[in-house]
């Protein structure tokens, strides 16, 4: 997929030399964001963490902790624990004064900051030691606020010296809200890790055990919406576009949690007795067995009315092997190829919707197999955690590179 601001895989730094021999010691990168629990920016930080320590450099991670903390030391990493989360202005300065204490201890060479209360601290402490700073963009952001506090706030995400964007459609936007000068952008799309979304590594036994769990009866073809249970993510137009198809030989999954969310979940209940769907949707709760719900599918749908600033889920459905419907906003034109891996419908329109499914479930076997293999094939040419590492390894070595070139 071409792209004007992926820095090179091999970019160069001085002489070709790798960043070691400029320094003479391993270089040292921290990474700060709020805690390990999980997420896409919480899985990208441990991947990262793996990944320079296998490259010979050293990887620092702050945050608050969290159970991912384990998968750091397993590799090597090093953890240092730090109120982070917090947006508290007092404790981010306090924070900064740790973090720059830290950064001379360790004698760390870059600070990335991937969220925003941690890159106020991190920035601070950058700038305080002489540090090169970074940031990933990762979302849009809420700008709602008065007097434009919340733009301002969310600006530090445009202050590194390099700016790592999860997708064009976030780098377009951080060039139009927030004036980034695209030189500084260098677009690095968020990767999975196929040793665990791999077709061949999910047993027929997982596969049945999930079926059993959610009851799901022989013979029927299967539509998943995963993620959690709020407004924006579409339930709501899936079921009307359900309405509209009138099958009731199909049965649809809505895994995610509620996440206290009530409320909504009991107007998705009432929507669907309203409907006539009881015996087509299921809401299911959160799955820790995502390839294996994948597998169990036949159709995975985004519909998530506001743009989805990469979009996880497409990306792992596609390497499972299974054709996606997404919404036509944000990062899916990048992740999905139309009509070859899956569709775009309008967003938050439920005729569109319905359309895609139906041209879906008149797909024969033959047509179905070959989207499958395109979808594999699609993801791992672009979107495995390897590439994104090396990617944003090369935009660490570019920093580097062009300190010393700037001191020699």
């Amino acid at each position: 997929m071409p792209n004007d601001h992926v820095a090179p895989i091999d970019a160069p730094t001085q002489g070709d030399r790798h960043p070691s021999q400029l320094l003479g010691r391993p270089p040292v990168v921290l990474q700060v964001l709020p805690a390990l629990v999980t997420g896409g920016v919480e899985r990208g930080t441990v991947d990262m963490a793996v990944a320079l320590q296998e490259a010979g450099w050293r990887a620092i991670v702050a945050s608050e902790g969290g159970p991912m903390v384990r998968e750091l030391t397993r590799a090597g990493a090093d953890h240092i624990t730090l109120p982070l989360a917090s947006k508290n202005p007092l404790v981010i300065r306090k924070n900064a004064a740790a973090l720059a204490e830290i950064i001379t201890a360790n004698t760390v060479d870059i600070v990335h900051a991937r969220s925003r209360a941690p890159a106020w601290s991190a920035w601070m402490a950058a700038e305080q030691t002489g540090r090169h700073f970074v940031t990933t963009f990762h979302g849009t952001y809420n700008t709602a606020g008065m007097f434009g506090l919340k733009t301002r706030y969310n600006s530090i995400m445009t202050r590194g010296e390099r700016v790592i964007a999860i997708s064009e459609f976030i780098s377009e936007h951080a060039q139009r809200v927030y004036g980034l000068d695209p030189d500084r952008i260098r677009v690095v799309h968020r990767g999975i890790d196929l040793a665990r979304f791999d077709p061949a590594r999910v047993s027929p036994e997982r596969i049945i055990q999930l079926a059993q769990k959610w009851r799901l009866p022989d013979g029927y073809q299967v539509i998943m919406l995963p993620g959690r249970l709020t407004r924006w993510k579409g339930q709501s137009v899936l079921i009307e576009a359900l309405a509209l198809l009138d099958r009731h030989d199909v049965r649809v999954l809505l895994v995610g949690s509620d996440q206290g969310r009530t409320g909504y979940r009991e107007e998705l209940v009432e929507l669907v007795r309203a409907r006539n769907l009881v015996d087509v949707v299921h809401l299911t709760d959160e799955c820790n067995d995502m390839p294996a719900a994948y597998m169990l599918t036949d159709v995975v749908v985004s519909a998530s009315t506001d743009p989805e600033a990469f979009g996880r889920i497409a990306v792992e459905a596609q390497a499972m092997g299974r054709p996606v419907i997404v919404t036509a906003h944000g990062a899916t034109g990048e992740t999905v190829l139309p009509g070859r891996t899956g569709w775009l419908t309008a967003p938050g329109d439920p005729e569109s919707l319905a359309q895609a499914l139906d041209r879906f479930l008149a797909l024969s076997a033959e047509e179905r197999d070959g989207m499958a293999q395109v979808a594999v094939d699609h993801v791992r040419g672009n979107f495995t955690k390897e590439t994104m590492c090396a990617r944003t390894i090369a935009v660490y070595e570019e920093v580097l590179s062009g300190a010393f070139i700037s001191a020699g």
